[in-house]
């Protein structure tokens, strides 16, 4: 008996040896090379797989359907990946809320019972009424990816104007809703992109965009945005165009209007022609004259963005001569900047927000990536501090002028979004809704650190992880981070996030240089020709946490979407010996031609373009395309994108890692997971949670971590 249990250890030795050495040698696709070179500026850029670019063609899907096949059967050949799903399913199914918001004597709101694919908007009349069902996405699509992505009532509340996603794309669809009946009107407004609605008496002003090319609405260049007014009960095609510049195809066009819908502000910015800021006009509604008038009549590097108006004046926040933002009054009948009156001053921290209700300005700073808030009278005195729970992002505090009161959230990593409301009389605030979480937020602490980037600059991080962790070099770590377009990365909860807690992992959110978290100069410091700070301070965030023994170079993952997988694929280029592991989603990759698609030519403001000779120089040095060479052990890489992406074309992913596999010859996996009916994102809620549980999954088991699961699916709830 022990010689045949000797005999049986072995055999399942050699196929667990087998199973794993099948999984180090993966067989990619052969992916056809052609012999595509392009001149930029007199230097030869040899393009070989330009035609995956052609998303639609017969050969670009045989390829996709080839990468998948080899991405799934690695991934479903990780033990543990249906583990990992159920308790991702399991931490994520709880009620959702968004705060409310009221119009007349209804207060509507959001709510995703726990594991619906889309939440669905509902109404009640007063705090004790029966709510009722006025939106639900789940009923729009067999698959649950169409999504509601825009709802805007009328001043009267009588109409509500709703739009629709399919598929993830960025594409809306706008319909009308008679709120009296519940019932839609014949309404139809189509090709509708980048957009407000600004409802005016019975009818509201919308962008677009002209039809794009049959077959190419996901890839082709969005150009000529278009401002039109649409009359309800009417048709599309007799809609008023109201202001259009095809001379500059490459400019946005909002228009939005005053809430006593006096006034109309129409704003235009420039970013394709790497102009930061806009110019801004308006129109007196009750004139007749339909003309727009200056306020700011040239778009430029400064940004201005009305607040509301104060009768015939206007309240306006801007960067103007004030990188963290002010907050200033300007009469329309005296527009000369010597006439502009300052309401709130500029401060060393950075203004991210200011709304109106109740007759009071709401203003928003961050303090160290962290919100601030306060409660001002029209001439800028400060009335209150709301004091907030702890460290951490509040959102909201918007509303009407005859509002008593405001709802605001707040939340942390592990401090679930917590609807509270604002009594703008008193300045209490009590919690309206708080969920119920099936984990213990106790277990787990959070703390912010300052580390020194290359050229010693301090950069923020928060790392998150269960108490008592050991500091051993042993824990696998995920670094996350964006570092791009003026957005901070604020602490807030993800549900997902607590499997990888639970499992001993430690989180980690770097605030790179490129975002907003200490204003416009934060920004400039990562932006165009200083991007490489941006990977400077990613790389020195992994050094951090690797030289204070959270994690060690053969435990550390990093992670990073859009502009943040731009940012994964240009650090594993220039230091893959530091991370074991890299998740770039959705990335801007190809830097020489990202202007080429859809909307991608607003991002030059940011990165420059290929067209410029200077601007080429310094792309090509760092695109992460362009920079992937022979002889670099690169980390495991799973790159994901999706087929109606239309904001980052898949094609960026495509050519990427055909490259990557084409020059890799190690031994690390280089796998694409390619979606379906999804964009930029997850385009519902399963396709997010698999997403999820096959990044941890991939993760753990290139850092050789298992998981363990039988423990962690008790019913604790005790938030």
């Amino acid at each position: 008996m022990r010689k045949f249990l000797l005999v049986l250890l072995a055999f399942l030795l050699v196929i667990i040896d087998c199973s794993v050495a099948q999984q180090s040698k993966i067989i990619y696709p052969t992916t056809k090379k052609t012999d595509w070179v392009d001149d930029y500026h007199g230097t030869k850029v040899a393009d070989p797989y330009r035609w995956l670019e052609n998303d639609t063609s017969a050969e670009t899907k045989a390829w996709v359907k080839q990468e998948n096949d080899v991405t799934f059967s690695y991934l479903s050949a990780i033990p543990y990946r249906q583990q990992m799903k159920k308790r991702i399913e399991e931490v994520y199914n709880y009620p959702k809320y968004s705060a409310p918001f009221r119009k007349g004597e209804y207060f509507y709101y959001y709510k995703n019972d726990g594991l619906q694919n889309q939440s669905v908007l509902y109404r009640q009349q007063g705090f004790d009424g029966k709510p009722e069902v006025i939106i639900d996405p789940n009923k729009l699509s067999s698959d649950g990816t169409t999504r509601l992505v825009a709802f805007q009532l009328s001043k009267d509340g009588k109409y509500a104007v709703y739009g629709l996603s399919k598929g993830g794309s960025d594409w809306e669809t706008y319909f009308v809703k008679d709120m009296t009946t519940g019932k839609d009107l014949d309404d139809t407004v189509n090709w509708v992109k980048a957009s407000g609605i600004a409802w005016q008496g019975n009818g509201f002003y919308y962008s677009r965009y002209p039809a794009p090319e049959k077959g190419k609405e996901l890839s082709s260049k969005n150009e000529n945005h278009q401002v039109y007014f649409h009359l309800i009960n009417t048709s599309q095609q007799k809609d008023e165009l109201v202001y259009e510049d095809p001379a500059n195809p490459q400019r946005f066009h909002f228009l939005g209007t005053s809430e006593d819908e006096r006034y109309s502000f129409l704003s235009i910015s420039d970013r394709g022609k790497g102009l930061e800021g806009n110019a801004l006009f308006y129109r007196d509604n009750l004139s007749g004259d339909k003309t727009f008038k200056p306020l700011i009549k040239d778009v430029g590097k400064f940004s201005y963005g009305v607040i509301d108006n104060i009768g015939n004046k206007f309240l306006v926040q801007t960067n103007d001569h004030a990188k963290n933002s002010k907050i200033i009054l300007i009469d329309p009948a005296n527009i000369d900047k010597a006439n502009w009156k300052t309401i709130i001053p500029e401060k060393p921290e950075p203004l991210e927000n200011a709304g109106t209700a109740g007759g009071k300005l709401f203003v928003s700073y961050l303090k160290d990536v962290t919100s601030r808030l306060y409660v001002c009278d029209y001439n800028g005195k400060i009335e209150k501090e709301i004091k907030l729970p702890g460290v951490g992002t509040a959102s909201g505090f918007g509303g009407e002028r005859d509002d008593k009161f405001v709802f605001y959230t707040f939340t942390s990593f592990t401090f679930p979004p917590t609807i509270y409301k604002y009594d703008i009389a008193t300045g209490a605030s009590t919690v309206f809704r708080k969920p119920e979480v099936s984990f213990v937020p106790d277990d787990y602490e959070t703390k912010q650190i300052f580390y020194p980037s290359k050229d010693s600059t301090k950069i923020p991080m928060f790392i998150v992880y269960k108490k008592g962790l050991k500091l051993d070099g042993n824990n696998p770590t995920l670094l996350y981070a964006y570092g791009g377009f003026n957005i901070s990365m604020q602490p807030a909860f993800s549900a997902t996030l607590i499997p990888w807690l639970e499992q001993g992992g430690v989180y980690a959110l770097a605030n790179l240089r490129g975002g907003s978290e200490y204003g416009e100069k934060w920004h400039e410091a990562g932006m165009r020709f200083k991007k490489q700070n941006v990977f400077d301070d990613f790389i020195a965030a992994g050094e951090y946490l690797i030289s204070k023994k959270y994690t060690s170079n053969t435990k550390l993952a990093i992670r990073g979407g859009s502009n943040g997988g731009l940012l994964i694929g240009a650090v594993i280029n220039q230091r893959p010996d530091l991370f074991k592991v890299a998740i770039g989603q959705a990335g801007v990759l190809d830097m020489l031609r990202f202007q080429k698609f859809t909307i991608g030519w607003n991002w030059i403001a940011e990165y420059g373009s290929s067209d410029s000779a200077d601007d080429f120089k310094n792309l090509y040095k760092y695109s992460p395309l362009h920079n992937i060479k022979e002889g670099i052990n690169y980390p495991a890489t799973l790159i994901t994108t999706a087929d109606h992406d239309d904001r980052v074309v898949p094609a960026h992913s495509f050519k990427y890692v055909a490259t990557l596999q084409e020059k890799y010859k190690g031994s690390n996996p280089l796998l694409i997971r390619i979606d379906t009916n999804s964009g930029h994102g997850a385009s519902n809620t399963s396709k997010a949670i698999e997403t999820m549980a096959d990044i941890y999954s991939f993760i753990f088991y290139n850092t050789g971590v298992t998981p363990k699961f039988a423990a962690l699916s008790g019913d604790k709830k005790a938030f």
